[in-house]
C-alpha cells in the first residue's frame, strides 16, 4: 500500500488526530508500513505529541529536515523529502487535505492519490476505549442539559417571558451556564443550541434572547472530550409553564418515533430504512417530512432532517440514517435518533438519544428522561 502523507487542516482534523492521537493545529504524518509512521511538529508542541501521540517515531521540525519555503510550500516539501529517503515517490492522502497541499505535494514531483476511503470503515467500527470516550461525553451532555432545565424550572413567568433573579432568562444566560459545567467536566461544545419559540422551528437556530413561558425551548448539546476528543449528542425539548395540546402531540408523535427508529436498528439494517421507519410514525400521526413520498398534510409541522448520523471524533460522520442510499449499520457504529417537528411561527420539538449499533439491537448510551416538564429533570 502506498505511505500514508497527512497534513492537518486546523486542530480539528479528525483523520488526523485518528491517525496519530493527537490533535494540533499545524503539523506532518507520514505512515510509511504498519507500526512504521512518525509524526513531526514544531518546538512549541514536540514535548506535549511526546507524552500524547500513539506514533512510533516523533520529530522536531528541525530534527527531520524542515525548511522554511512559506505556507502549504514547507510541510510538502518536507513530505517528499522524508518519502524519498525512503525509495517512495508516491504517497496516498486524505480527502480532508488543504487543495494548497496537495498542489504542492504534486509539485515535488510525487505521485499523490486522494483516498476517499481512508480510515472510513476504522473510524465507523468504535472500539470498546472509543465507545467509552463517546459515553462519557454523553454523560457531561446529560449533564448540561440538566444544568440548563434546571434555571428553566427556577424561572418566574412575566409577561410572556421567563425571569431568573430579577432579569430575564436568555438563551445567552443558559448557554454560559452549560459552558460552565460543561468546562468544569473537561469538556467544550461553542455550538450549542438553547433556542426558545417562535424561532425553534428552524432546526440549527443556536438560540438568543429571552426565553418564552409556554412554548417549547429545544435544547441540543453534543460536547467533545478536551481529552479524547471525542462527542455526545443529546436533545430535549421542555415547555416552562402551561404546556400547549398542540406541543404535546408534536412531543408524543416524535417520542414514537423515536422509538421506532431505535427499535429498527441492528447491524445489518438500513440506515435508509430506520429513516422511512420515523417518517412514516410522523406522517401516521398527522405531520410530515420533506422526505419523498412520507411529505403528509400540507400546513402542518414536519421534520426537514435526516434521523440521524453518525458520532465519534466528529459530531456528524458516517453513517447517515436517511436514504436515499441504503447506508448499511456495522457492528460497532455510534448513531443518533433524533425525529423533530417544525412549524414556522410556532416553534418546533426535537428529542434525540446516542447509542450504538449491536448485533442484535442497539445499546442506548443516553439515560436521561425525555419529558416536556422541566421538574421531571430534577
Amino acid at each position: 500500500m502506498k505511505p500514508l502523507v497527512l497534513i492537518p487542516g486546523g486542530e480539528g482534523d479528525a483523520d488526523f488526530t485518528y491517525a496519530t492521537g493527537f490533535a494540533v493545529e499545524t503539523g506532518l504524518y507520514l505512515r510509511f508500513a504498519e507500526h512504521d509512521d512518525v509524526l513531526v511538529v514544531s518546538p512549541l508542541e514536540i514535548d506535549r505529541a511526546r507524552v500524547q501521540s500513539k506514533t512510533k517515531k516523533t520529530l522536531e521540525l528541525d530534527a527531520a529536515g524542515y525548511e522554511d519555503h512559506g505556507p502549504f510550500v514547507s510541510h510538502a516539501r518536507l513530505a517528499a523529502k522524508l518519502l524519498r529517503e525512503r525509495s517512495a515517490d508516491e504517497a496516498r492522502v486524505s480527502a480532508r487535505l488543504q487543495a494548497g497541499y496537495l498542489e504542492e505535494l504534486r509539485a515535488t514531483g510525487l505521485s499523490v492519490e486522494v483516498d476517499r476511503d481512508l480510515f472510513r470503515l476504522e473510524r465507523r467500527q468504535k472500539s470498546q476505549d472509543e465507545a467509552g470516550f463517546i459515553q462519557s461525553a454523553q454523560r457531561a451532555a446529560e449533564a448540561a442539559v440538566v444544568e440548563v432545565v434546571s434555571q428553566l424550572a427556577q424561572a418566574d413567568i412575566r409577561d410572556v417571558l421567563l425571569w431568573l433573579d430579577d432579569s430575564p432568562l436568555t438563551s445567552e444566560r443558559l448557554y454560559a451556564r452549560a459552558s460552565l459545567l460543561l468546562g468544569e467536566k473537561g469538556f467544550t461544545c461553542p455550538d450549542m443550541i438553547i433556542a426558545g419559540s417562535p424561532e425553534s422551528a428552524m432546526p440549527h437556530f443556536r438560540g438568543e434572547g429571552a426565553i418564552r413561558a409556554g412554548a417549547p425551548v429545544i435544547i441540543d448539546i453534543f460536547p467533545s472530550s478536551r481529552k479524547s476528543h471525542y462527542y455526545g449528542d443529546l436533545t430535549r425539548t421542555v415547555v416552562v409553564g402551561e404546556i400547549p395540546d398542540e406541543v404535546r402531540r408534536m412531543h408524543a408523535a416524535a417520542l414514537q418515533a423515536l422509538d421506532a427508529g431505535i427499535e429498527s436498528i441492528h447491524a445489518g439494517a438500513s440506515g435508509r430504512e430506520v429513516h422511512q421507519n420515523v417518517c412514516q410514525v410522523l406522517v401516521d400521526r398527522g405531520y410530515g417530512t420533506t422526505t419523498k413520498g412520507f411529505e403528509g398534510p400540507e400546513e402542518v409541522a414536519k421534520m426537514n432532517h435526516s434521523t440521524g448520523h453518525g458520532v465519534g471524533l466528529e459530531v456528524h460522520e458516517e453513517p447517515s440514517l436517511r436514504g436515499p442510499d441504503e447506508n448499511i449499520l456495522l457492528e460497532g457504529d455510534v448513531v443518533t435518533v433524533e425525529p423533530g417537528l417544525y412549524l414556522l411561527g410556532f416553534g418546533g420539538v426535537r428529542v434525540e438519544d446516542t447509542g450504538m449499533v449491536t448485533k442484535d439491537g442497539f445499546k442506548n448510551f443516553t439515560t436521561l428522561t425525555r419529558s416536556l416538564d422541566p421538574r421531571d429533570y430534577l
